[in-house]
């Protein structure tokens, strides 16, 4: 999974993503209102963690501007405020969740889990798009016409997974590079065409129908062949 913390207290900030990194969630962070509103408008992250108090622009100025653009990533906002008022003022911006400062750990990584099984896949791990099956547990790609399955590395996991998620829908090449290799990486970025190509080679070996469509100037579809 895939987390934006918003958080401009960098000591806290850093010691946060170092928990949630432990708990093996993949994680950016943001320290000021303008830059989180860039990264969650991206529409690359599972699930948000946003503070109210940020410099730029506050945290629900941000969750307002992220529902008018109709995305519903969710999001758990933080503050050290606790009256009644202002929780509801959060969750009227359109959080999902609301969490007062100081916090317990263990809180926070029951909120974060809560939120992200909202985004989660099917319950057995697998994802399903024509006649390819993705177990992400066991980053096996299958293909239910042929029989065949391979094995995947984790960034074509990443990358089928992103992609199966969009089916149907064109996803922009940056938007793609910021899924799997995430913010402040050119060197990996500028490999998306590489590992594209292994991905499409394991889809051929399977025999699947279908294909990741490079579409001129605008990114990638994953599509039946036609």
């Amino acid at each position: 999974m895939k987390l934006l913390l918003v958080e401009d207290e960098r000591r806290m900030a850093e010691a946060v993503a170092e928990v949630l990194r432990q708990e093996h969630y993949d994680v950016d962070v943001c320290y000021d209102g303008e830059s989180g509103l860039d990264a969650i408008l991206s529409g690359v992250y599972d699930a948000v963690i946003l503070d109210v108090m940020l410099p730029k622009r506050d945290g629900l100025s941000v969750i307002r501007a992220v529902r008018r653009e109709n995305l519903r990533t969710p999001v758990l906002m933080l503050t050290v405020k606790s009256e009644l008022t202002d929780k509801v003022n959060g969750l009227d911006a359109g959080a999902d969740d609301y969490l007062t400062k100081p916090f317990m750990v263990e809180e926070l990584l029951a909120r974060v889990r809560a939120l992200c099984r909202r985004n989660a896949p099917a319950a057995d791990g697998r994802l399903c798009a024509g006649d390819v099956t993705l177990d992400t547990g066991t980053a096996t790609l299958a293909c239910t016409s042929t029989g065949q399955e391979i094995r995947l590395g984790e960034k074509e996991l990443h990358l089928m997974e992103y992609l199966i998620t969009k089916q149907g829908s064109i996803v922009p090449r940056e938007k793609l590079a910021l899924k799997v290799w995430g913010y402040e990486n050119d060197a990996e970025y500028n490999n998306v065409e590489v590992y594209i190509s292994f991905t499409r080679k394991k889809l051929a070996f399977i025999g699947s129908k279908m294909e990741i469509k490079a579409i001129r100037g605008l990114g990638y579809e994953f599509r039946e062949r036609q």
